[in-house]
C-alpha cells in the first residue's frame, strides 16, 4: 500500500501526522509525505520521505489576521480572502489548498497513491484523493474545530475542485482519525477510527534534566512555534516563566532556537532548553503553562498533567475551552494573563488535586485507545475498497 500523507506548511500540523505515518512504514508500506517547500526540511527531520508540492503561502501573515482583540493588542484587521468565499478561516484554508491542490493531485496520481491521509485544514487532501480515484482519511490534530464548517466546506472548495476534473466529493473524507479522548472530544456524527494520542514534538535530543529535590515542584512553561512568528508581542513565555518562579518550584522553559533573542534577563534559576522535544521534559513535572496549541495540550494530558493556558487565536481558545470543560486546568484571557493572576494560578493549581486527576483521567482514557500502529488494518482495509 502507498500511503500519500499532506499538510500544509505548519511544523504543528506535520507532527500529528508523523506517529501514524511511522506506523505505516513500519508495517511495510510506502509512505510520502507532500507539502509546500516551506515545509520541505521539517519533513526531512522526521525521518520520512517528502516531496514538495505547490507554493509557499504567507502563512504567520494569514494566522495573525485571526488573533484575538484584547486591550494590549488592536483587534486584528481580516485578511483578503478569495472573492469573499466563507468565514476568514476558510478563506485562509482555502489559499493554503488553492497552492497545493494542483501538484498534489499530480503526485497522487504518478505516485500511484492508494490513499491519502491529510490533516483537517489541508483540505486539498481530499481534493487529490477523489481525482485519484483512491479514497481520503482525515487524521485530526486535535479536537474538530471544523466539524462546524461542515455544511460550507464543498461550495468554498468547488472551484478547486472542478479545476482538477472532480465534481461531488466529502471534505471530511471516508473516516476520521480521531487522537482526541472522547471527553476531550465535541460531538461528532460521522465514522471515526480512534486513535491513541501518540506525542510527537519534533526531532531533537531530551535535555539531562534532574528530578527536582524533595518538596520542590516543576512547572514547565512553553509557548509553541506560533505566536513568536506573529509578533514578539504574543510571545509570554518570558513573563509565566517569571510568574512560575517561586523558592519551592524548579521552571523549565522550553523554546526554540528562534525565541532565544526574545526571553531578555531571567534568574539562573530558570533552566531554559533549546529544540527540545516537549514530551521529554514532562517526566517530573507538575503543571504546563501554555499558549494552548493542539499539541502542547495533547502533549501535557498525555502526560496526566493540568495545564494554565493563555490562548490567543481561536484555534488555541477552541483546545482551551475543552481542557476547562474537562477540569483539566485553567484559562485565562490575554487581558487576564497579569503577573500577579498568572502566579496565582500557578500556586493554586500546583496545590489542586481536582484538575490533577482530572489530567489523569485524561491519560488513562488515551492509554485505552488502540495505538496508531493498531489502525493500519483499518486504512488497508479502506485502501482496498
Amino acid at each position: 500500500m502507498r500511503v500519500l500523507f499532506t499538510t500544509w506548511a505548519w511544523p504543528s500540523h506535520l507532527y500529528a501526522l508523523v506517529p501514524l505515518a511511522w506506523a505505516c512504514r513500519a508495517a511495510g508500506h510506502e509512505v510520502l509525505i507532500a507539502g509546500q517547500p516551506e515545509l520541505h526540511d521539517d519533513i526531512v527531520r522526521t525521518g520520512l520521505p517528502a516531496a514538495r508540492v505547490g507554493h509557499d503561502v504567507d502563512a504567520a501573515g494569514l494566522v495573525r489576521g485571526y488573533l484575538l482583540p484584547s486591550a494590549a493588542v488592536p483587534a486584528p484587521v481580516a485578511p483578503a480572502g478569495p472573492e469573499g468565499r466563507g468565514p476568514r478561516a476558510m478563506r485562509m484554508f482555502h489559499a493554503h489548498a488553492d497552492s497545493m491542490v494542483d501538484d498534489l493531485t499530480a503526485l497522487a496520481r504518478d505516485w500511484r497513491a492508494d490513499l491519502v491521509v491529510y490533516e483537517p485544514t489541508a483540505l486539498a487532501g481530499p481534493i487529490a484523493a477523489a481525482a485519484a480515484g483512491v479514497p481520503a482519511a482525515r487524521l485530526l490534530y486535535g479536537t474538530d474545530l471544523l466539524l462546524r464548517a461542515r455544511g460550507l466546506l464543498p461550495e468554498v472548495l468547488a472551484p478547486l475542485a472542478e479545476r482538477n476534473g472532480v465534481g461531488a466529493f466529502d471534505p471530511f473524507g471516508a473516516v476520521t482519525v480521531d487522537p482526541c479522548p472522547d471527553e476531550f472530544q465535541v460531538p461528532v456524527d460521522y465514522r471515526r477510527l480512534p486513535m491513541r494520542y501518540v506525542p510527537f514534538n519534533g526531532s531533537g535530543a531530551g535535555p539531562s534534566l534532574p528530578a527536582p529535590a524533595p518538596g520542590r515542584r516543576r512547572v514547565v512553561v512553553t509557548w509553541g512555534h506560533t505566536m513568536a512568528k506573529l509578533s514578539p508581542a504574543h510571545f509570554l513565555a518570558p513573563q509565566a516563566a517569571l510568574a512560575a518562579h517561586g523558592a519551592d518550584t524548579d521552571v523549565v522553559l522550553a523554546v526554540s532556537s528562534e525565541q532565544l533573542p526574545l526571553l531578555g534577563d531571567l534568574p539562573e534559576d530558570i533552566t531554559v532548553t533549546v529544540d527540545a522535544p516537549l514530551h521529554l521534559l514532562l517526566t517530573d513535572a507538575d503543571l504546563v503553562v501554555s499558549h494552548g496549541g493542539a499539541g502542547t495540550v495533547l502533549t501535557t494530558l498525555q502526560a496526566g498533567l493540568p495545564l494554565l493556558l493563555v490562548p490567543q487565536l481561536p484555534d488555541h481558545a477552541g483546545h482551551s475551552a475543552r481542557v476547562l470543560a474537562v477540569g483539566a486546568g485553567e484559562v485565562l484571557s490575554r487581558d487576564e494573563a497579569e503577573p500577579e493572576r498568572m502566579r496565582a494560578e500557578v500556586r493554586r493549581l500546583l496545590d489542586s488535586e481536582h484538575e490533577r486527576k482530572a489530567a489523569r483521567r485524561l491519560r488513562e482514557r488515551n492509554l485505552q485507545r488502540p495505538a496508531p500502529a493498531d489502525l493500519v488494518a483499518d486504512l488497508e482495509e479502506l485502501a482496498d475498497h
